[in-house]
């Protein structure tokens, strides 16, 4: 099986206030081992950053100046998740950035794309109810190293996330019933008004 493990960076909280991705990241897993493969584009997001997003990841308009656009990057990255499930952390908020920025070139949602979405998210609070099941407290819980974590980022977030999930599921296959239903969620991106005019 193929999994790909994927994170994001944005501007702001909500890609229906006009937020764009500024980051992606993912890694590969091929039958449970990380293969060395990975994806990471950092992007220009033709739009102010927020103070309270940047003072989360760090990342700076100045910097992102001369990066591509997502335009330019998105054959790159739909190429490398096709056919793959996907792992992402809070699965609502990555993916209602992706199909936002999809949505404006005319592409199809991700997940008409990909195999599948696992949201550890919702896998920590089913396996751990009542405990804090952020990134940084299912590290302290499985007992892997995240003391470089002093900001978020997409790419070593993948990287801890992925051994967080390998971790959480060493013992057997996910639960059918706690894999994410991607078509029928909330977080799907339908509206063509959200098109770059």
């Amino acid at each position: 099986m193929r999994q790909i493990v994927l994170d994001t960076e944005t501007t702001g909280l909500d890609p229906r206030q006009g937020h764009r991705i500024i980051e992606i990241a993912c890694i590969e897993i091929v039958n449970r081992r990380l293969t060395g493969r990975h994806l990471h584009q950092y992007i220009n997001p033709e739009r102010e950053i927020d103070e309270g997003a940047q003072a989360v990841h760090g990342i700076t308009l100045d910097f992102l100046a001369d990066k591509p656009k997502f335009a330019d990057g998105v054959d790159e990255f739909l190429a490398f998740i096709k056919g793959a499930e996907l792992v992402i952390h809070n699965a609502p908020f990555d993916l209602g950035f992706l199909n936002a920025e999809l949505c404006r070139l005319d592409r199809v949602p991700v997940e008409s794309i990909c195999n599948g979405v696992i949201d550890t998210l919702k896998l920590a609070r089913a396996m751990h109810p009542d405990k804090r099941n952020s990134l940084d407290a299912l590290c302290e819980r499985y007992q892997i190293d995240n003391s470089s974590r002093t900001r978020h980022g997409a790419l070593l977030d993948t990287e801890l996330l992925a051994e967080v999930f390998l971790a959480m599921t060493r013992m057997g296959r996910i639960p059918r019933r706690l894999a994410v239903e991607s078509r029928s969620r909330k977080w799907r991106v339908k509206s063509r008004a959200m098109k770059r005019q």
